[in-house]
């Protein structure tokens, strides 16, 4: 009985090991000689292979697209720390609009009669505020530098439901200002706001919401549960007049 077990348990790992040296080595072996390429299992093989294959290199590609955007778009991001006049701080980012130095974010990251800093790179830079909207929830702030780096713009026509996108937003981690990014899709959209599967903290409050390429889709705001929702371009380029 016991002779038995052993001769079908040899049996079951010979057929594994056979099946294995099949499949990594004799049959892409077959595969690659003309002499067998009407066989059936060679086609199967084939068409299983062009089937696989192509995902990975999508992927591959995917990921390699988001990185080059995130390293040509993480330039325009800023930082915004503040400490209203009754203590509380508030942290935030903005979006670099042109190279001349105006920037747009949040209207509540800089309440009136607050003082707040605006990092670029990690260095203060003094700034001026142009406009404010806060029905909006828009303010509009012009620093003295430029030469900026600045992205283009995705309007709501070329949007997609489904499409990858990606936020770049500054935190302060033991006071220095630190870049970090989070993608997902986009869910739905409409004229007045573009929704995510993103999920944050309320810290990327002002962070940009950017397609595959580096273009700008709109400003995020984070909401009490953490969903992230970007103002539309188009708002924002009515808000700044261009």
């Amino acid at each position: 009985m016991i002779k038995k077990i052993f001769q079908i348990s040899a049996i079951f790992i010979l057929g594994a090991i056979g099946g294995m040296i099949w499949q990594a080595i004799l049959l892409p072996t077959l595969a690659r000689n003309p002499n067998f390429e009407n066989f059936w299992f060679i086609k199967e093989f084939r068409e299983r292979e062009t089937i696989i294959f192509p995902k990975e290199e999508i992927r591959i590609q995917e990921n390699v697209a988001l990185s080059q955007a995130v390293e040509k778009v993480e330039n325009i991001v800023v930082g915004i720390k503040t400490k209203t006049k009754q203590g509380k701080e508030i942290f935030g980012s903005g979006l670099i609009l042109t190279s001349d130095g105006q920037v747009v974010t949040l209207s509540n990251l800089l309440p009136e009669e607050s003082d707040s800093l605006l990092f670029i790179n990690g260095q203060i830079v003094s700034f001026e505020i142009l406009k404010r909207d806060d029905s909006k929830n828009l303010i509009l702030l012009k620093i003295e530098k430029n030469g900026l780096p600045t992205a283009g713009f995705l309007s709501l026509d070329n949007i997609k439901r489904g499409q990858t996108v990606f936020l770049i937003g500054t935190v302060f981690i033991d006071s220095k200002a630190e870049k970090i990014v989070n993608t997902g899709i986009v869910k739905y959209f409409g004229r007045d706001s573009i929704r995510t599967n993103i999920f944050e903290k309320d810290i990327l409050n002002g962070s940009p919401l950017f397609d595959i390429e580096g273009n700008v889709l709109g400003i995020n705001t984070v909401d009490f549960q953490g969903i992230v929702t970007a103002l539309p371009v188009s708002e924002i380029q009515r808000f700044a007049g261009f």
